[in-house]
């Protein structure tokens, strides 16, 4: 994984790239012995409701 160019050096610059920029989600941090292991990011895009919503069906 790169980093603005370069290899992260260890887990606080992982979570504070992880951190950076996100509005909505959540960051999941693995810890296996004490130690850091693996660290996830999953981000939600919410969409505007007034764009999004269609016309009921209607049904014969």
């Amino acid at each position: 994984m790169e980093l603005n160019g370069k290899t992260p050096k260890d887990a606080d610059e992982i979570l504070r790239y992880a951190l950076k920029d996100i509005r909505f989600g959540s960051i999941e941090i693995v810890i296996h012995d004490s130690k850091i292991v693996q660290i996830e990011r999953k981000e939600k895009f919410r969409l505007d409701h007034t764009s999004t919503q269609t016309s009921p069906v209607r049904r014969p």
